[in-house]
């Protein structure tokens, strides 16, 4: 099975910059082993259960709450499909398959 879980989470009650709170959490994803990818507006991470997902958002929360965050906002989407790991990956090559080379992160003015 492979989920793919795009997780958004910041504490609501720490200010306007809330990175050094969101920092930690990016860092238990990537020390999770889970493939992930960071993204301006949440992260995406891909694991082989359920359960894993959410136990991340579980750690994650545990997290913020270890530093003293009262109130924290939330949204998690998933994508749960029978089958092999790998689609984080797969789903953009899809994509340039169509259209050709796609830039990852870039910016536009």
């Amino acid at each position: 099975m492979s989920v793919i879980l795009d997780l958004t989470i910041f504490p609501m009650d720490q200010g306007v910059s809330v990175s050094r709170f969101v920092a930690p959490v990016i860092a238990m994803i990537r020390d999770s082993g889970f493939a992930h990818r960071l993204s301006p507006m949440g992260t995406q991470i891909e694991t082989e259960t359920l359960r894993e997902a959410l136990d991340l958002i579980d750690q994650a929360q545990a997290l913020l709450d270890g530093f003293g965050c009262e109130r924290v906002y939330v949204v998690a989407k998933f994508d749960i499909r029978q089958g092999p790991l790998g689609r984080l990956s797969g789903k953009i090559a899809s994509i340039r398959e169509h259209i050709g080379d796609v830039e990852e992160g870039a910016e536009f003015s």
